[in-house]
């Protein structure tokens, strides 16, 4: 017996050992191979997005019951198929889109991989109804959720249906209960499924998306344009806060060869921002994609307009030679190679800043500060200065931000906002540090325009959001109503800090340090900005002072920057040629 043979380290002369390598059952490969492409219900959703989109498809409707594990149902109005191919296209490594020796680099296809029917249709029950026009439909029925590997192939029947294909996809996972058990909640799966539609919508702004869970449309674009999918997957502020960019961009391939990329989408204005990065969604050919470098190259166009600690809305589209891109270096073809990556990204980086020049970027105004409750001593200290800067003396402000303080042989510069911060953050954690939330009844309640993923996000984060203060209700069309906020500083919260609270959530950082960033964030909202510092009276820039050295931390902000600068007694002696 060769070591081939024995690899598992059988015994010699025993060929049924159970260490003994051996060919799997063809049934058994195809639920493997399932396993490999099928690994949530989002995997199923984009892979009937991407067969709809490749036939051409109009208008694509997607409605899913519960998590995704009970029903999919993927319509769309494109070319349909023949009895033939819709019988081959369960088939495992059957295709449309790639001839038999073809090499999948280079495909201008989203499906390169195949129909993917084969492999969803052996980790769940798959019903293929679709029509090429002819006068009679065809309907293709598998059922992989059953526990027979060995059942008999698809069931073909006649069936009635315009033009175009519906697929529903039933009982995912029935015979992996493994891997349904690994899935997330119902509200965070669909979450995932939500997030990908409208990745979806925005790469392709001319086709019609219509999102359904449980029976109610969570995210509906009418396929007429960028903006428009924009307000159909945000909402009206975002879409009416945003300028289209289309534009072509030749590029040198080296030698004299070039190449036109084009560059399209939709930029939110830089007074549009979120906290998560997630909002910067670029895709490849109408293939939404994760692309660190094009996504860099996004944020790289807004510059210098955006907030600190801020990200933008965009959604940016990079057209190039299906030749240049090579769609197979992720399985799940969320990840895509460039060829020619570091061009690409100069150029949507000088689109994005082309477009943003001459657009109306003017900021609404900041909103009051509130500094009265805020400066209020955190416990009662006798009177007593605390010891961090009980020497210390406010003589001053510096350009409105910063002020100047004498302590002993040192002047400290002290950042007012980041100062502030501090303090605000120390004292949210204080309120969350085993007490319940302060809060404030909003009367009448505020309501947020939600995103369709930040609305399912939301309903997948209620009772976190809850225990931070947030309570919410649906208020329909990705609207929430905000009925009480946290007010643990002595001014109540606002919608920003809500969507930067849920954003923070749905990144899915550990539990403590999702947290940090949260109080870090909240924070910030109502923390002294440049100007409000300057028009303190000399009592409270001493209150300022003295709440931050209360703090445990004080020299630094919740975002890690510094809150003091020191210049000591020698260097200016040095400076001024003088002796101490």
């Amino acid at each position: 017996m060769t070591g081939e043979e024995r690899a598992g380290g059988g015994a010699p002369g025993d060929p049924e050992g159970p260490d003994r390598v051996r060919r799997l059952a063809p049934a058994t490969v195809d639920r493997i191979a399932a396993g490999e492409v099928v690994t949530r219900p989002a995997r199923v959703v984009g892979e009937l997005i991407d067969n709809a989109l490749d036939a051409g498809a109009s208008r694509v409707e997607v409605a899913v019951d519960g998590d995704g594990t009970d029903r999919i149902r993927v319509s769309d109005d494109g070319r349909g198929m023949s009895r033939e191919d819709a019988r081959l296209a369960v088939e495992r490594h059957a295709t449309s889109k790639l001839a038999p020796d073809g090499d999948p680099v280079g495909v201008g296809s989203l499906g390169f991989r195949g129909e993917a029917l084969a492999a969803i249709a052996e980790a769940a029950r798959l019903e293929l109804v679709t029509s090429d026009g002819n006068a009679v439909g065809t309907r293709v029925v598998v059922d992989g959720a059953a526990n027979d590997l060995d059942s008999a192939g698809p069931t073909v029947t006649d069936a009635g249906r315009a033009r175009g294909t519906t697929v529903v996809v039933e009982d995912l996972f029935a015979t992996r209960p493994a891997r349904r058990e690994s899935l997330a909640g119902p509200a965070a799966e669909f979450a995932r499924v939500s997030s990908l539609v409208a990745d979806y919508a925005l790469a392709n702004p001319a086709v019609a998306f219509t999102l359904t869970h449980d029976g109610s449309r969570t995210l509906s674009t009418p396929g007429t344009g960028v903006t428009e999918a924009l307000l159909g997957v945000y909402d009206r502020e975002t879409a009416s806060r945003s300028t289209e960019v289309a534009a072509s961009v030749e590029i040198a391939r080296g030698g004299d060869e070039s190449a036109s990329i084009d560059v399209s989408g939709a930029l939110a204005y830089p007074s549009i921002t979120r906290a998560a990065r997630d909002h910067v969604r670029v895709s490849v050919n109408g293939r939404p994609v994760r692309n660190d470098r094009l996504a860099a190259a996004v944020r790289a166009g807004y510059g210098r307009l955006l907030p600190d600690g801020r990200e933008p809305v965009a959604a940016v589209n990079a057209s190039l030679p299906p030749v240049r891109v090579d769609p197979n270096v992720h399985p799940a073809k969320r990840e895509v190679g460039l060829r020619d990556a570091d061009a690409v990204a100069d150029a949507v980086e000088s689109v994005v800043a082309d477009a943003l020049t001459g657009a109306d970027l003017r900021r609404k105004a900041e909103v009051d500060t509130g500094i009265e409750g805020a400066l209020t001593p955190l416990g009662d200290d006798g009177g007593e200065r605390p010891a961090a800067f009980a020497d210390a003396e406010p003589i001053g402000t510096f350009r409105d931000l910063y002020l100047l303080v004498e302590a002993g042989d040192e002047l400290l510069v002290v950042d007012g906002h980041a100062a502030h911060e501090r303090v605000n953050y120390e004292r949210l954690a204080r309120a969350f540090d085993g007490e319940a939330v302060p809060t404030v009844d909003l009367d009448p309640p505020a309501t947020a325009s939600l995103s369709a993923d930040e609305a399912a996000a939301a309903e997948a984060h209620a009772a976190a959001l809850a225990a931070l203060g947030f309570e919410t209700e649906p208020f329909g069309g990705g609207t929430v109503r905000l009925r009480t906020v946290p007010a643990p500083f002595g001014r109540a919260a606002d919608a920003g800090a809500f969507r930067d609270a849920l954003a923070t959530l749905s990144e899915g950082e550990p539990p403590r340090d999702a947290r940090e960033t949260l109080l870090a964030d909240l924070a910030c909202h109502p923390s002294l900005k440049r100007g409000a510092i300057g028009d303190l009276g000399a009592g409270e820039l001493r209150s300022l002072l003295d709440r931050l050295g209360e703090c445990d931390r004080p020299y630094a902000c919740p975002h890690g920057r510094p809150t003091v600068l020191s210049v000591d007694e020698a260097t200016f002696a040095a400076g001024f040629g003088r002796e101490r």
